[in-house]
C-alpha cells in the first residue's frame, strides 16, 4: 500500500491553558466524517481517580500509563474510523515534558525514540498558553492546577520537543482564539489535501 493512502495522525498540543480542547472540538465540527477525535489521556486518568503526584517514581508510573493510553486511544480511533484523520488532543510526547528524568530515560522507559515517535503524525499543531500573553489561563477544569508560572514553563519544554517535528505549526499566544481555529482549520486541510 501507497503510504500516501494511509491517512495518519495530527497531535493538537502546546501548554496549559492555550485552548487546545476547545478549539479541537470546534475542528472536529467543521470536518464532520472527515476527521476522529482523540481526548487527552492525562485528563482521562486524572479525573477518573488517580490523584496526581509530585513524587517521581509515582509520576514516572503515571507518565507511563498516559504514554500507553494515548497511543491505545488513537490506535482505537484509527481502527474505527479507518478511513479518517486522527485528531489528537496531545500527543504521544507530551509526557516528555512532565518527565522527572532525562529524555533518554524517558524513551528507554517507553521503548521508542523521537524519530518513532515523529512518524505517528502527519502534523504538530501548536497552541501556545495563554500565560505567555499574561493572560489568566484559569478555567472550569478541575484537573489543571498549574500556575500561569509553570504554565509557561511547561509550554517552553513542550514547543522545544516538538518544534523538531518536520511539520512544526505554531499558532502564537497572542492570536485571537478565532484566529486560532482557522489555523487549526487550514493545517487540517493541508494535511486532507496532500493525500489527494
Amino acid at each position: 500500500m501507497n503510504i500516501k493512502t494511509i491517512k495518519k495522525r495530527i497531535v493538537l498540543t502546546g501548554g496549559p491553558g492555550g485552548g487546545k480542547t476547545t478549539a479541537l472540538d470546534l475542528i472536529r465540527r467543521e470536518f464532520e466524517g472527515q476527521i476522529a477525535t482523540v481526548p487527552e489521556a492525562a485528563t482521562m486518568i486524572f479525573s477518573g481517580g488517580i490523584a496526581r503526584s509530585t513524587v517521581n517514581s509515582v509520576l514516572k508510573t503515571q507518565q507511563t500509563a498516559i504514554y500507553h493510553l494515548q497511543k491505545h486511544l488513537e490506535d482505537i480511533q484509527r481502527a474505527t474510523f479507518p478511513n479518517s484523520i486522527v485528531l489528537c488532543d496531545r500527543g504521544s510526547l507530551d509526557g516528555l515534558a512532565y518527565w522527572p528524568g532525562s529524555n533518554d530515560d524517558y524513551f528507554q522507559t517507553m521503548k521508542t525514540s523521537l524519530e518513532e515517535e515523529f512518524a505517528r503524525y502527519d502534523a504538530v499543531i501548536f497552541f501556545e498558553t495563554a500565560a505567555k500573553s499574561g493572560e489568566s489561563i484559569k478555567s472550569n477544569n478541575p484537573i489543571r492546577n498549574e500556575s500561569e508560572q509553570a504554565a509557561v514553563a511547561l509550554d517552553d519544554k513542550l514547543q522545544q520537543i516538538w518544534s523538531q517535528h518536520p511539520n512544526f505549526n505554531l499558532v502564537n499566544s497572542a492570536e485571537s482564539f478565532i484566529k486560532k481555529v482557522m489555523f487549526g482549520i487550514n493545517t487540517v486541510e493541508d494535511v486532507i489535501a496532500s493525500y489527494k
